[in-house]
């Protein structure tokens, strides 16, 4: 019986939060619902639940105030990164994606999702669908995961270089600037 009252307890939490995350939008409310989290650490595992079910607009709402708190918390995301990465390709609006993306970009990858990661990113890279802010952080995460697969860097390098004429001056600069690290040979990195 009291599995049942815990149970009605956390469909409640979870039906109040998503009453909140979604009663506004922009960053005024990103920046109260960072405030929530950083004040309700008991919530975290149901607000990541949110955000990782791909709910629109909740997940969509939720991840840039999970994203800019994991700057301040990381051990909040942490042990969340390999579900992060392998639902990316499930992930319907680009929010989600740029946002996952940025989150998986600061963080040691976990071996079990390079090869998931790495699939992506060169899709997403070489696409001409995708945002650059999408783009870009697949060029990040490729380029991290090169310096301890150096194999990748000369495919990297390739698939920067051919988007380079196509592309915004956001993705050149930030292409242009990985191009650079990855002249440099991986040993002295």
């Amino acid at each position: 019986m009291n599995y049942l009252s815990d149970h009605k307890s956390d469909i409640r939490l979870r039906e109040e939060l998503k009453k909140i995350i979604n009663s506004s939008r922009g960053r005024v409310h990103t920046d109260r619902l960072v405030d929530i989290i950083r004040s309700n650490p008991e919530w975290h595992n149901e607000l990541i639940d949110i955000y990782l079910s791909n709910e629109e607009p909740c997940s969509r709402r939720i991840v840039w105030a999970i994203d800019l708190y994991s700057i301040e918390n990381p051990g909040m995301i942490q042990s969340y990164l390999e579900k992060i990465a392998d639902l990316l390709p499930v992930f319907h609006h680009d929010a989600l994606r740029r946002h996952s993306l940025r989150i998986l970009s600061r963080f040691p990858l976990p071996a079990a999702c390079l090869g998931n990661l790495i699939n992506i990113g060169f899709d997403w890279l070489l696409s001409t669908v995708h945002p650059v802010a999408v783009k870009v952080y697949c060029m990040e995460i490729l380029y991290t995961i090169s310096i301890t697969e150096p194999e990748l860097r000369k495919e990297l390098a390739d698939c920067i270089e051919y988007r380079l004429n196509e592309e915004t001056p956001g993705f050149k600069n930030r292409g242009l600037k990985i191009l650079k690290k990855l002249s440099v040979s991986p040993s002295d990195i």
